[in-house]
């Protein structure tokens, strides 16, 4: 990982010289480092005795080792990878699997009274929420940039009858009271009639001169230098860019622009200088106020320089003195149903960012709920008394207890990836069957969990938690409904013998679906601290209406064994009990949807592999 190894010395402080780190390291086996520690550290650990040139040979060799596996040296022209051509990075083959990956993860929370599928007929929608018409909530953290996207608003327009009204509000901001800050974006930005602004590049600060790269930039990430730099700019080199063309103001107003920014930046609106601090500086926030007309265009200039530490450069735009949750209830009032579209994004989640704010600091969560802003709006909805399906987006566990309480449907969304909003829309509309499962126990609260210093396990995860959470790790519904039966386990085995198990599996509703059978382990008579109980298979299937098929498993002697003081995996004679099902067993109200059987193992005690 990026700077780990000088971790070890400057922060860490398991060592106290770089050398030393960089010894430890590949003695251990990291073999890559991604900093620079390894560069000159190295030499000096094989001057100090503390790793011999041998040692690094191990490393060098598993090295070039991948490097040859992948045909690096080899004539291209007899390289599988070489063959594959550019346009299959980004094809249509590659965009229907980017649907499928996003509708298997998606998973039913909650559907009272069969609310879903909606009908697509639907007179009129409302879809609300910070992140219902989200770019970067799609994609997570340390993702690519696709070259098409669908956000779950374009995805229930493009998914409803041609009659039915889609209508959008945000609402309220993923985290702040008040105002609703939007990045730029290519939908109210164009040059010559293209989406996006014109980008000049000069290779001095000044822009002066003839640029040496110019193009249209379609201001895909909200950091513009991380979206706009090109293979001809490098780390720790002077630029400047220009990037001029209109804006089209969405709606009458006073509009408030704010830019962020290392180094020099400056802003025009309208042909009027809104913003300027065009100096050597690090990390600022400049904003100020224009009133624009809905539908007109204003000359827009943005100009950047980039002299010293890590570039970076952001605006945003804000409608001042205007009542978002008003709005939001208001739309909802009229609407048949309400799709509210809330949770969390890589903007809160994140690694070692520079927030502090309620619930959240420096990428780290310090509570689980809905941030208060989101949640308060959901209430205020929710008195319309119109029928609301909450779709959450997050890449961790939500603690929604009202909403669970209140809100008859919860979809968990998580970060689906370019074509999330068709496939939620597919959910929504009942085109495709959602049967994903949670990876994650959802607790309550972090009261549930063990201070995060502790790093014991005890209290964590679905294997050693004894409360009751929210959500447990599998849970997921479906629109149709699974029944199980003829469970076959043996009575008896012997310690290291194999376990062959069926069961049978039929989907007793009227919709085709996934069901996901899981298997799970608990071991009752352990001599040392084991999982509470422990998911050792599964498998998903998929079944018509009225259809059975037998599924089966096999447990190897290491699923049942026991990890004994001095690291060794026993299988030890005693009493298991196994159960199969659509959920975790504890979470099952019903004997047909999970069925549980006991085996006893014999014999003397067995060392798995």
């Amino acid at each position: 990982d990026c700077g780990a190894i000088k971790d070890i010395f400057t922060n860490h402080k398991i060592v106290e010289t770089d050398y030393e780190a960089a010894a430890l390291a590949v003695r251990s086996g990291t073999d890559l480092n991604c900093g620079s520690v390894y560069d000159t550290a190295l030499i000096e650990a094989v001057r100090q005795g503390l790793i011999t040139e041998a040692e690094i040979d191990k490393s060098v060799k598993r090295l070039f080792t991948a490097r040859f596996k992948l045909g690096m040296f080899d004539p291209q022209e007899i390289v599988p990878y070489s063959q594959i051509p550019i346009d299959k990075n980004d094809c249509a083959e590659h965009r229907r699997l980017s649907i499928k990956a996003a509708q298997e993860s998606i998973v039913l929370l909650k559907n009272s009274d069969n609310i879903l599928p909606l009908e697509k007929d639907l007179k009129r929608i409302a879809v609300i929420g910070p992140t219902a018409d989200s770019y970067s909530m799609l994609l997570g953290n340390y993702s690519g940039t696709p070259s098409e996207y669908v956000t779950p608003l374009q995805g229930i327009k493009n998914k409803v009858a041609a009659n039915t009204e889609v209508l959008y509000e945000q609402g309220c901001h993923l985290y702040k009271e008040g105002t609703i800050p939007h990045d730029l974006s290519s939908d109210l930005l164009g040059y010559e009639s293209k989406p996006g602004l014109k980008a000049e590049y000069f290779y001095n600060t000044t822009l002066e001169g003839e640029p040496f790269h110019t193009r249209i930039d379609e201001l895909t990430s909200s950091n513009l230098i991380w979206g706009a730099l090109i293979p001809q700019l490098k780390r720790g080199m002077d630029f400047s860019i220009r990037w001029t063309g209109v804006f089209t103001a969405p709606v009458t107003g006073e509009y408030n622009f704010t830019v962020e920014g290392d180094d020099g930046y400056r802003l025009s609106v309208n042909d009027e200088m809104l913003i300027e601090d065009w100096s050597d500086h690090d990390f600022t926030r400049k904003s100020n106020h224009i009133a624009l007309k809905a539908g007109e265009q204003y000359n827009f200039r943005l100009e950047f320089f980039q002299s010293s530490g890590w570039p970076y450069l952001a605006v945003h735009w804000e409608l001042i003195n205007v009542d978002h949750v008003k709005d939001a209830v208001d739309l909802a009032s009229g609407a048949d149903a309400v799709i509210f579209i809330a949770g969390i994004t890589a903007e809160l989640e994140n690694e070692e960012m520079f927030l502090n704010t309620e619930g959240f600091r420096g990428g780290d969560r310090t509570t689980i709920g809905l941030p208060a802003v989101q949640e308060n709006l959901l209430k205020e909805i929710n008195k319309t008394g119109k029928p609301i399906i909450l779709v959450l987006t997050s890449g961790s566990a939500l603690a929604v207890n009202w909403a669970n309480e209140n809100i008859p449907a919860i979809i968990q969304l998580w970060y689906p990836g370019q074509e999330g909003g068709t496939a939620l829309a597919d959910v929504l509309f009942g085109d495709y069957n959602p049967a994903g499962r949670l990876p994650v126990t959802f607790y309550k609260s972090v009261d549930q969990l063990p201070p995060f210093e502790d790093y014991t396990m005890k209290g964590r995860t679905y294997r050693y938690f004894e409360d009751t959470p929210l959500y447990t790790f599998g849970h997921g519904l479906s629109y149709t409904s699974f029944e199980y039966s003829n469970l076959d386990i043996p009575v008896k085995a012997k310690a290291g013998d194999d376990i062959n198990i069926t069961v049978e599996v039929k989907n007793t509703g009227s919709y085709s679906g996934d069901e996901v059978i899981q298997l799970y382990v608990k071991d009752i008579e352990a001599s040392v601290p084991v999982p509470l109980i422990s998911l050792q298979g599964m498998k998903r299937i998929h079944l018509k209406p009225g259809e059975k098929q037998n599924v089966e498993f096999t447990l190897v002697p290491g699923q049942l064994a026991v990890i004994k003081d001095d690291g060794s995996y026993v299988v030890e004679p005693g009493i298991f009990e196994i159960a199969v099902g659509g959920a975790l067993p504890e979470a099952s109200a019903s004997t047909t949807r999970v069925l549980v059987k006991k085996i006893k193992i014999k014999g003397k005690p067995f060392v798995a592999e």
